[in-house]
Order: C-alpha cells, then sequence, then structure tokens
C-alpha cells in the first residue's frame, strides 16, 4: 500500500509534465504556424505554364479555323461548363470540395507521411490544393515537406479570400486532361470535337475520370480500357452520392464513344504553307513566337477558304498527271482595294517541300515586266499612240549582242498597245531606252518589286524583257496597282490580331504611285493582250480581263499575271533545276498552261461577282490602232499578212515547240545565251530537298527556283522570249 502512494505522486507529476510539454507543443506549433501564416502570402502572380494559351488562326471569315499555334488551352468561364461536369469532378477529386476550407486534414497527413518517410506520394489533396499548386508562381511539383506547409498556407488563404466557384474555374482552365489538351475546353474538343458546353453526362464523367491519370486514359485499350472503365463508373456512382444525380439516371448512363486522338496542330494541304506565311508576317510585326504560342491571340489571316480550295484545284486540274514533278507551279490572288493576299498556291505537299512556289520563289518575270515599262514610259509624258521600233535584231551600245524578238520577227515601229499585244521584245528595250532604265526600274519597284531584286539588273538594257525575278505575290501586287487606278498597297496576309491588349485591325491605305490616267492606259493596253493578243487563253467570256505573259529564255520560267477591276492573279511554272518548263512534251509559254490556270482560278473566284469594267483609256486608247495598211509595220511574221490582232486571231509570243533548227531566242545566227551562273534565286534550305519525278535524274548545283536566264559571261542579260 505505501508503494502505491509513492506511486500515486509520480503518475501525478508525469501527467503535469506530459500536459506542460504537450502545451508547450501546441503553443509552440500555433506560433510556429501564426509566422507561416504571416510569412506565405498568396502569391501576386500565375505561372507562365498555367495561364499559358496557344493562338488561333482563322480564315478570313474570322469564325474558320485554320491553325492552331501554341499551348492547346482555351480558358472558357464556370457557367460555360455543364453543371453535371463540375459535379463529375467534385465526385471524382474532392466531395466535400463546397463544404472544407481549402485543405483536407486527413489527406494532407497521409500526403505529408508519404512524402516524409520516402513511400510513394498518395492522393489527398483538394481541388484548392491542386489548383494552388498548379496556378501561382512560388510552387512546384516538388515532393518536400516545406513545399507541402506552403501549398496548406497558400490554399487555406485562398479559401478565406476567393469564392469556391472561382478556384473551381481556375482549376477547370489550369488542369492538364492529356492528349495535349490543357483546361477542360481543350479536352471536350480532343477527346470528343466538342465545346464544353455541348458535353452530354456520359462524356463530362469520362473526363473527369482522366484528371487522374490523363496519359493512361488519354486512349485505352485493353487492361487501360477496362482500367478507364471502371474509374468512369467510379465517377458516375460518386455522382449519385454526393446527390448530383439519381440511381436511375446513374443506370441510364452508358460509357462514351471517344474520338481517335490525332495531332493538335497538325497541318493539312495548303494549311502548313499558309500558317508558315501568317507566322512570318507576325514576326515582321513585332510579335514572338512565345507570344503566338501562350498569348492566346486570335488571329483573322486574309485567305479564303473557298478561294485557296479554287487555286488549288485550278492547278491540280489543268496541269496533266504526267506533269514532271520538279515542274512548280505558283499562284497568287490579291485584292486590289486592300492589298490582302486572299488565296494562293504554295506547292503539292508541304511535307515534302515546306519552300512555297508563290511566296518564296523568285523567278524571272519575262515579259510581264513590260507592263511597268509602259508605266514607266506613260508617267514620263508618253501616251499610247508613241512609236518604238519593233525590228529585230536590236543593237544597243550597252548591250554586248543584239537583242531579237520571238522567232526573229520583225514589227516595224509600231505603236505601245501593238507592241504590248504582241509582246514585242525590240519595242520595249527601245522604249526602255527612250524613258531611262532607272525610271523603269522605280517604276517596278513604286508597284511593290523590292529594290534589292531590281538593283543588280537597272544598267541591263534587258531589264525592260523581265531579267529581275519576283514572286508570284509580288507580281500579283504589282498588277493590283494598276487595278487600284494607280494606288499600290502592300500584299499582307493578316486582318487583325485579337490579344490581351484589344483589336489591331491590319489595313493598308496604299499609296499614289502612278496616276489614274496612267493605269487606265496600262490597263488598256493589257486588255488587248488578252482579247487579241498573247494571252487569249485566259480570256473571260463574262467579263473583261487584263494580262500578259511570260516567257524567260528557252522557258525556265512561263507567267501570266493579269487582273480583273476585283482581283489580280499571277501564275507561275517553272523547275527547281532551271531546265526548260516541258509539260506534256511541249516546252511551255506564258500563254499556255500558266494563262489556262489562270482562266480556271478566275472563272470560280468571280463566279456571282458583278460584271465591272475597267475605266475608259486616253483618247488614244479609243482611237483605232495601226491598219495592217500602215507603212511602218512589215505584217505578221507567221502568215505574211497584216496585223491579226485585228481579226481576233492570236500571235503566239513564241512557237509552242520551237523546231529544232530554229530556237526561240537568239536568232539563229547568234549562239545561245548560257544560263547565269552568278545570278542565283533563293534555294529551297538545304533540309528540306526538292522531290524529283522517279524518271528524272537529281538536279546539278541549280538555284531551286527556276529562275532561268541571267547574264552571260560578258555581263549581257539573257534575252527572256516574251
Amino acid at each position: 500500500m505505501k508503494g502505491e502512494g509513492k506511486a500515486r505522486p509520480r503518475r501525478r507529476r508525469f501527467l503535469r509534465v506530459a500536459l506542460v510539454v504537450f502545451g508547450a507543443g501546441v503553443v509552440a506549433a500555433a506560433g510556429l504556424f501564426a509566422v507561416a501564416w504571416a510569412m506565405t502570402p498568396i502569391p501576386e502572380s500565375t505561372q507562365a505554364a498555367a495561364t499559358a494559351q496557344g493562338s488561333v488562326i482563322y480564315y478570313r471569315d474570322g469564325k474558320t479555323v485554320l491553325a492552331k499555334q501554341g499551348v492547346n488551352r482555351r480558358t472558357v468561364e464556370l457557367d460555360k461548363v455543364p453543371q453535371h461536369l463540375r459535379n463529375a469532378v467534385i465526385a471524382a477529386e474532392n466531395r466535400s470540395f463546397y463544404q472544407d476550407q481549402g485543405v483536407s486534414l486527413r489527406g494532407t497527413a497521409r500526403a505529408v507521411w508519404s512524402t516524409v518517410s520516402g513511400r510513394q506520394l498518395q492522393g489527398g489533396s483538394t481541388i484548392t490544393q491542386q489548383m494552388v499548386r498548379n496556378y501561382y508562381s512560388g510552387l512546384s511539383q516538388e515532393r518536400s515537406a516545406v513545399r507541402k506547409l506552403k501549398e496548406i498556407m497558400i490554399s487555406l488563404k485562398v479559401d478565406r479570400s476567393k469564392s469556391k466557384d472561382w478556384v473551381l474555374e481556375q482549376y477547370l482552365n489550369t488542369i492538364y486532361f492529356g492528349r495535349g489538351a490543357h483546361g477542360v475546353q481543350a479536352a471536350a474538343d480532343a477527346y470528343f470535337r466538342k465545346d464544353v458546353s455541348d458535353l452530354t453526362l456520359s462524356e463530362g464523367a469520362y473526363l473527369a475520370a482522366v484528371i487522374q491519370q490523363p496519359t493512361r486514359f488519354a486512349d485505352p485499350r485493353g487492361d487501360d480500357l477496362e482500367a478507364a472503365r471502371s474509374r468512369w463508373r467510379w465517377v458516375v456512382d460518386g455522382m449519385v452520392k454526393t446527390g448530383a444525380i439519381t440511381p436511375v439516371e446513374a443506370a441510364k448512363t452508358e460509357f462514351p464513344k471517344l474520338k481517335k486522338p490525332r495531332d493538335v496542330f497538325e497541318p493539312e494541304g495548303q494549311e502548313g504553307y499558309m500558317l508558315d506565311q501568317v507566322m512570318a508576317e507576325l514576326r515582321r510585326r513585332g510579335y514572338t513566337d512565345e507570344d503566338v504560342n501562350q498569348g492566346g491571340l486570335k488571329i483573322v489571316s486574309t485567305f479564303d477558304r473557298k478561294l485557296m480550295e479554287a487555286a488549288e484545284q485550278a492547278v491540280t486540274s489543268v496541269l496533266p498527271e504526267n506533269t514532271p514533278k520538279r515542274v512548280r507551279t505558283g499562284l497568287a490572288a490579291v485584292d486590289p482595294g486592300t492589298g490582302e493576299v486572299v488565296a494562293f498556291y504554295g506547292g503539292r505537299n508541304y511535307d515534302a517541300n515546306k519552300f512555297d512556289n508563290a511566296f518564296s520563289a523568285e523567278v524571272q518575270a519575262g515579259s510581264t515586266f513590260k507592263a511597268y515599262v509602259l508605266a514607266a514610259a506613260l508617267e514620263n509624258g508618253l501616251d499610247l499612240g508613241t512609236r518604238v521600233e519593233g525590228n529585230s535584231p536590236m543593237r544597243v551600245a550597252s548591250a554586248a549582242k543584239p537583242i531579237p524578238n520571238s522567232g526573229g520577227a520583225s514589227y516595224g515601229r509600231v505603236d505601245l498597245v501593238r507592241a504590248m499585244r504582241h509582246s514585242v521584245n525590240t519595242a520595249f528595250v527601245d522604249l526602255g531606252q527612250q524613258v531611262g532604265l532607272d525610271e523603269v526600274a522605280e517604276a517596278a519597284e513604286a508597284a511593290g518589286i523590292p529594290v534589292d531584286q531590281l538593283t543588280p539588273h537597272r544598267d541591263a538594257a534587258t531589264l525592260p524583257l523581265g531579267v529581275a525575278s519576283v514572286s508570284a505575290v509580288q507580281n500579283a501586287s504589282g498588277f493590283a496597282t494598276f487595278a487600284a487606278d494607280g494606288v499600290h498597297r502592300r500584299p499582307h496576309v493578316i486582318r487583325s490580331i485579337t490579344g490581351a491588349e484589344g483589336r489591331l485591325k491590319i489595313t493598308e491605305k496604299g499609296e499614289r504611285v502612278f496616276s489614274e490616267r496612267t493605269a487606265a492606259d496600262v490597263t488598256h493596253a493589257l486588255t488587248q493582250v488578252v482579247t487579241g493578243g498573247t494571252g487569249t487563253a485566259a480570256r473571260l467570256y463574262d467579263r473583261p480581263a487584263a494580262g500578259k505573259t511570260g516567257t524567260t529564255d528557252k522557258s525556265a520560267s512561263a507567267w501570266f499575271a493579269g487582273f480583273t477591276p476585283q482581283l489580280s492573279v499571277a501564275v507561275n511554272m517553272f523547275r527547281d533545276d532551271n531546265k526548260p518548263v516541258v509539260v506534256g512534251g511541249m516546252t511551255q509559254s506564258g500563254g499556255q498552261y500558266p494563262a489556262q490556270v489562270w482562266r480556271a482560278f478566275m472563272a470560280e473566284a468571280m463566279a456571282g461577282k458583278p460584271v465591272e469594267e475597267f475605266p475608259e483609256p486616253s483618247s488614244y486608247g479609243r482611237s483605232a490602232p495601226y491598219t495592217d495598211d500602215d507603212p511602218g509595220y512589215r505584217g505578221d511574221p507567221e502568215t505574211g499578212t497584216g496585223d491579226p490582232g485585228l481579226r481576233g486571231d492570236p500571235v503566239p509570243e513564241e512557237p509552242a515547240s520551237p523546231a529544232p533548227d530554229e530556237p526561240t531566242v537568239p536568232t539563229p545566227d547568234q549562239p545561245d545565251v548560257p544560263d547565269d551562273p552568278g545570278q542565283p534565286t533563293a534555294p529551297p534550305p538545304p533540309d528540306e530537298p526538292t522531290v524529283p519525278a522517279p524518271d528524272e535524274p537529281e538536279p546539278g548545283p541549280g538555284d531551286g527556283t527556276g529562275g532561268g536566264g541571267g547574264a552571260d559571261s560578258t555581263g549581257q542579260a539573257a534575252v527572256p522570249v516574251g
């Protein structure tokens, strides 16, 4: 009994000490908690990856998606998310979400113990904790007790300062759902090709089930599919337990049918070429790749979806199936009133060759350049009645060799309309000499041809014949200047950019570079090319059209550039090894397949559009041209008769398939002018080889864009055919 009496005081002392220690521990813990609480504010900034949104690029209608670029996330407001999807996520991730204080003590204790003990990290984080971890700066996914304590502190503070709906909205827009989809809106599209607001109960439950194992359940098969079904059913049953749905509704709910996974931003057809041009223009306007990939921009392009399809159809339907793979075709369509590139054709296969034929490929302009020469002459006081020398060949002091006409034909002294109609080389060389080559180059530059492409040829007597290389877009834009009554607008491919700072509308006010009279007279001369000259294959039977053919030396490139008042279009054909463009056994000229492609596209583009007339030309343009009894005209070299243009019979720029002993250029008594080894144009990138035809050998060190011609060893520029 005495021993028991002594034991009681010892127990009391032990209990008192234990209570003191426990109390001190509680006080210390409370103090530490208070310090941690005070020292852990809610971060002011969010993680860049949590809110990053990729940009969406649209066709010109602003509704049809062309491409997506960057992080696949589209932020959506909570009221756009169906209630059943919200309930499914709560049933799957945090059933006490609307009742708890932002943390789960039991789940947190389990997670902390797992972290401290080194065992596999267990679940237990609430929706608020997951949101905090993924949303705010200063937190990460590292597994440490310090990070976990910081997460708890911030979660408690967020729960006190933010509404539950705000937390749930950030969570649904932040969480990763697999298939490259960040946020519930992107997930709805990735799994079901739907807007999130259109998801069914079954589909919403599946997205909630995916959150736990997004990689495994992204495209489940076999055992993974069974696991996904089990997890999905667990979510549906959880919705019954939380009272979100009834047992009857749950019983009627069937496992949803998932769409096949797809590459989020995989371009198809011409989309790759379009995306490249949009991105290039964004960079020119000061937008970085980071701005595009994470800034959530809405970019409306200038491209018309139907016209893009029409451009591809025009090329593929007109050219025969056996067209050699090294023969490349570019097409570009520009709106004269805005400068917008509404359509183009970049090439057969973007995956095989990303170097596009409309924007990047620069080939000799050939006789399409004569339109700029005529504009220079009219701007400098001459008129359409001005006579120039059309005999062949022509000797010019600055040229090392005589300059011939196609086939060696001589026309005598001709006015500028006839010179344009029949693409008389010597007439335009003579005109260039009268006006001055600097004036010619300045006129072309004013119409949009870059000065660096003109500079190497400014002193060449053959500059008026198109020895300078241009792209299809540049030539379409240049001819659009005439369609726009002499006002030039820079070509562009973006209509508007909408971001966090608002909407930027892209417009080109334009600059008057030619008088209205000059534009009207050039247009008049070009209409004669289509109605009775070298470009009759481009004639549109329901409306007037103006245009110009172009064929370079040895048919290394062939062109047709033309316009109606509403649209300017240029078509080029060339080879990526600078060899002659031969299709179907025929050496091509601008009046053949290029003109036919142009007409096929324009017939579709103009369908249903009102017929608009060109402006009246100056007084000369309304008077009759030379007649066949004019003493200055020697007649048609092919028929020996007078001007066949008066009868409506076209005179080709050059024979479609010249006889072996009768080369097109130069004249028979002159040696061939070799291609210029010193004037290559931009080749395709070396890591993106062109696709040779199976029956053709690999090319030598060609320029890759088919800009044939150039200058010979004496500095004499090669003579384009016409």
